[in-house]
């Protein structure tokens, strides 16, 4: 490919995206808000373009043949309005950007939060029928993949990538280690809560993947590390690593989520309209299984996780450690 233009390049995952099809000797352009990071992928050979998706910059004149869209706003508490901004508008924008470039195929960073509902559900299809969204971020989402989807022209190809860490991360892992470091965390039903978390590095091998696919026969893959994980096992583990001990206190998930509700009506009438302790969301990660099937990903486009858990928490706390 000629070039490829990355929005979110700042962020967690179009940086890691960024830097790999650079060593990789591909044309880069690298779109983002943040002009120290820019800056940096600069210094490893990308063209740069300061932009904020969600505003009314005006859009840069650029030629590529792909774009990974993987600028939003991810975060369990929020205004309904800077969603809608940064994952609605944000994408309406994207958009064009790629008509405008003669893009060819466009990649769109999804969330399998759509699927989230209070309940187990082990090995999800991107075919299972959506709940009702969970908060505005999941809203938001899904309405990002309808906006995709009326643009076939694109050659549009959506990922759902399950709960990303690695070195760099600053939401997953260390939102998760700060609970840990300031009070016991909730074991609801037996602690039987688990997930399924993706190592950085897997996720920008799936992006590229489908941006280099010939022909991707579904438009929607849903993308993860592949293993059940507790969530008791991912704290304690992770913990170790960062010198935390984890502790926790067995309570019953009516009272948690009852608890969550009340704290986010809260919150929602106060000034500023600070994030609750525990959103409703968030609870409901720490009582249910959930998820994803990979058998489309693997079957159409060859894909599969390369790093476990295991040497993905060691890689992650062993770079950051002095």
């Amino acid at each position: 490919m000629s070039g490829i233009l990355i929005t979110g390049a700042t962020g967690f995952l179009g940086g890691a995206i960024a830097r790999r099809l650079l060593q990789e000797g591909e044309r880069v352009v690298a779109l983002g808000r943040d002009r120290a990071k820019l800056a940096a992928l600069e210094r490893l050979g990308a063209e740069i373009c300061l932009l904020d998706l969600a505003s009314d910059d005006p859009l840069s004149a650029l030629r590529a043949d792909g774009l990974i869209h993987c600028a939003a706003l991810s975060s369990p508490w929020g205004t309904r309005i800077a969603f809608e901004q940064a994952n609605i508008t944000g994408t309406r924008r994207a958009i064009l950007l790629a008509q405008q470039a003669g893009v060819c195929r466009f990649i769109h960073i999804s969330s399998p939060s759509i699927y989230f509902r209070f309940t187990d559900q082990d090995s999800v299809t991107e075919d299972a029928p959506l709940p009702p969204p969970v908060n505005a971020y999941a809203a938001t989402k899904a309405a990002s993949e309808t906006l995709v989807l009326t643009a076939p022209e694109l050659s549009p190809v959506i990922l759902r990538p399950r709960g990303l860490y690695g070195p760099g991360d600053t939401a997953l892992l260390p939102r998760l280690l700060r609970a840990a470091a300031s009070r016991p965390l909730p074991l609801m039903r037996g602690g039987m809560a688990a997930t399924d978390l993706t190592y950085i590095d897997d996720v920008a091998d799936a992006a590229i993947i489908a941006l280099r696919a010939p022909a991707a026969p579904s438009r929607i893959y849903n993308v993860s590390g592949g293993e059940a994980l507790s969530i008791r096992n991912v704290a304690e583990r992770a913990g170790a690593m960062a010198g935390i001990s984890v502790r926790w206190r067995n309570m019953p998930w009516p009272l948690v989520l009852a608890a969550a509700r009340t704290s986010e009506t809260l919150c929602n009438a106060l000034p500023g309209r600070p994030e609750p302790p525990v959103t409703a969301y968030s609870a409901g990660l720490f009582a249910f299984r959930q998820t994803l099937s990979l058998e489309r990903i693997t079957r159409e486009l060859g894909w599969r996780p390369r790093v476990s858990f295991d040497e993905g928490v060691a890689r992650t706390f062993r770079k950051v450690s002095p």
